[in-house]
């Protein structure tokens, strides 16, 4: 990730190294949001899920998804600066392609219901041009926090 993209995600999420799982915005509209993020070798549960077959695990996928989807409301505007989300629920999730070490994600979220309490997003996430994991979520959002 560059310097410059860096430090948009930056802005646009709380999150930091080694959790941070977002390199850029490639879209965001009212309608739905682009993001990419490159897993490189290095991430950290790489050493454990699984050593001899390095494997993104499925929660950092959606969680993956999640980023991406809030970094986008974030660049729009929607969400306030200091205001924080969490996830609150995760629905009709499935995996569909591993994703390993040096494999470029790219997300494709949309808005299903956003206020300034409540952020609701279904998600896709593509690896080589192949669907790889899918999932609802709604995020409770803490301004301010």
């Amino acid at each position: 990730m560059s310097d410059q993209n860096m430090a948009e995600i930056e802005k646009l999420l709380p999150h930091r190294s080694p959790f941070l799982f977002v390199d850029e915005i490639i879209e965001a509209t009212d309608e739905r949001i682009i993001a990419r993020h490159i897993f490189t070798g290095n991430e950290f549960f790489f050493a454990g899920h699984f050593p001899r077959y390095p494997v993104v695990p499925g929660v950092i996928l959606v969680e993956t998804m999640a980023q991406s989807g809030g970094a986008g409301l974030r660049k729009l505007g929607i969400i306030g600066e200091g205001a924080l989300f969490f996830l609150g629920t995760v629905d009709k999730v499935k995996f569909r392609r591993q994703v390993r070490p040096g494999d470029e994600a790219r997300s494709e979220i949309e808005n299903l219901r956003v206020s300034s309490k409540m952020i609701k997003q279904a998600g896709k996430l593509y690896s080589g041009g192949e669907l790889a994991a899918e999932a609802e979520w709604m995020c409770l959002v803490a301004p301010n926090a």
